[in-house]
């Protein structure tokens, strides 16, 4: 059989089950509730695989770990650590059994609607209503743009086939999602997480096999030099650039403590003791999937040496987004491929499933149900429905745009997301004098950053180009024109800003506050 017929009914059996999971889950799912958050009685081992899910998509395994194996060498596995331990466990234990708690004390559904009830302003609701729809756009774009990389790759669909590719998944992403919410994309993110252990796991041992193992490759990769990078450093334990890959740590870490997307994993999840087990396997799982990622990622110049192939522009500069697969035609047999396809669109779909729910749930909930009267359950979930649709085209107008960088569109979602609601939902969470002119001040630094960074540097304004040129100029150790360490900053001074503003303004109303946290003396 040939090595395309066989992808193409791996993909179909696929296509399948994902589609007969949302048609099950639709008969199960009965009111809003139930489609927004699984009816709260979503168990640790769902919980666990589909926050991993969720975490890492396309856009890690195609565009971060391309571009950071790419610049940092072995030494970008670190991220993957990091996605571990700071996204992964440290959240669970420190913010999910609270999350969880107050979320049910208060009935909110989603962040914004924690935001209203948490600081008593619905004006706070809105706003971060808002903020969620328009960013989490960019990152579904990315998801779509490292699908249609992988796919072009391997069918070679021409020079609009990514168009093709970015459509059909919004399609089949829409139809699970549509049936069944939250259930069925819980269920479905099992499945897929089941996939992409096997799959990383896979990509792994094969890239070793084809370099002669972990030592020779390491050593091939020490004598690589260019103008940024000095020889020995790229299979060094903490590379050629130490400062500025903390910055990718702490973006990709960090930022899942404020992530809407993530955190309602924790409005879900059955109880404690779902939460402690969690833990232990979102953080095994992040090890695997995350930390292979990277960790492959690193011996992406041993598979991309000819810089005039499709890895590079004419200019022979490297096209991060290229370098994975590259890396895979070379290292993969054929017969294999159709594994890799899947990996990667288990990672994508995902994640995309909890991107347009998070999206439709809170336009729904937040922006349009205190607006429209008589809006009952039947009308709301058919409205969460009608807004997947309108939130995955634009999503895809904006990925079938081929020079759409996949981590930039990603750096700029996460940095405005978590640069706006890290602090306020943390601080919401354990500081009873968290004020609401305090979570003001973090949503307008964390979105101001990421927007007037955007604009600055990533727009290619004419009027600005002497500043772009004189940032480069400054040779800072830490890299000002990156999209990634703005997010970072924003997520910093989300820290700073919210308890620092809080200490400053008027204390909050002492009921509200009281009533918040009496939830959390409550024995599971």
């Amino acid at each position: 059989m040939a090595p395309k017929t066989a992808t193409f009914i791996i993909l179909a059996i696929y296509v399948a089950i994902m589609v007969g999971i949302g048609i099950y889950t639709s008969r199960k799912t009965k009111s809003s509730e139930d489609f927004i958050l699984g009816g709260r009685s979503v168990g640790s081992w769902l919980t666990a695989f589909s926050y991993g899910t969720t975490y890492f998509s396309a856009v890690v395994f195609i565009g971060y770990a391309g571009q950071f194996g790419w610049m940092y060498g072995l030494s970008a596995a670190w991220v993957g650590i990091g996605n571990a331990i700071i996204g992964s466990l440290i959240p669970f234990f420190l913010i999910g059994r609270r999350a969880r708690l107050m979320s049910n004390h208060l009935n909110a559904r989603t962040m914004p609607d924690f935001f209203e009830k948490r600081f008593d302003s619905s004006s706070l609701k809105t706003v971060s209503a808002l903020i969620v729809f328009i960013f989490l756009i960019p990152y579904t774009a990315s998801v779509y743009n490292g699908l249609s990389k992988l796919f072009g790759m391997i069918f070679d669909l021409g020079e609009n086939g990514h168009i093709v590719i970015i459509a059909l998944m919004a399609l089949l992403s829409a139809a699970y999602v549509m049936l069944g919410g939250y259930k069925a994309t819980a269920l479905n993110d099992f499945f897929q997480g089941i996939i992409m252990l096997i799959g990383i796991a896979t990509v792994v041992g094969l890239t070793m096999a084809k370099k002669n193992g972990l030592s020779e490759a390491s050593d091939a990769l020490n004598l690589i030099s260019d103008a940024k990078t000095p020889a020995g450093t790229l299979g060094s334990l903490f590379g050629p650039d130490p400062i500025n890959l903390l910055g990718v740590v702490i973006l990709t870490s960090l930022g899942t403590w404020g992530l809407p997307q993530m955190v309602q994993k924790f409005y879900a999840i059955k109880g404690e003791e779902a939460i402690r087990k969690g833990a232990i396997i979102s953080t095994f799982f992040a090890i695997v999937v995350a930390g292979g990622c990277y960790f492959t990622g690193g011996f992406v110049r041993l598979y991309n040496t000819d810089t005039t192939g499709p890895a590079f522009d004419a200019n022979g500069a490297p096209i991060y987004d290229q370098m994975i697969p590259e890396l895979l035609k070379q290292a993969m047999p054929n017969i294999l491929i159709g594994l890799i396809v899947v990996l990667v669109l288990s990672a994508s779909l995902s994640t995309l499933s909890s991107l347009v729910l998070t999206s439709s749930s809170t336009l729904t909930n937040d922006l349009i149900k205190p607006r429209v009267k008589n809006f009952d359950d039947k009308k709301q979930v058919l409205t969460m429905r009608v807004l997947i649709a309108v939130f995955l085209v634009i999503s895809v107008i904006i990925a079938c745009n081929k020079n759409a960088s996949i981590s930039t569109l990603m750096s700029y979602s996460w940095g405005a997301l978590s640069g706006a609601f890290l602090g306020p939902f943390l601080f919401g969470l354990f500081m009873k004098k968290a004020t609401k002119a305090a979570c003001w001040a973090s949503f307008i630094t964390g979105v101001g950053i990421s927007v007037v960074h955007m604009v600055l540097f990533r727009l290619n304004i004419s009027a600005f180009d002497g500043l772009t040129k004189a940032v480069a100029d400054l040779n800072c150790p830490l890299n000002l024109l990156s999209p990634i360490n703005a997010g970072a900053f924003a997520m910093i001074v989300s820290l700073i800003i919210v308890p620092v503003v809080s200490l400053i303004t008027s204390s909050p109303d002492k009921k509200v506050v009281d009533n918040a946290f009496s939830s959390l003396t409550t024995t599971e």
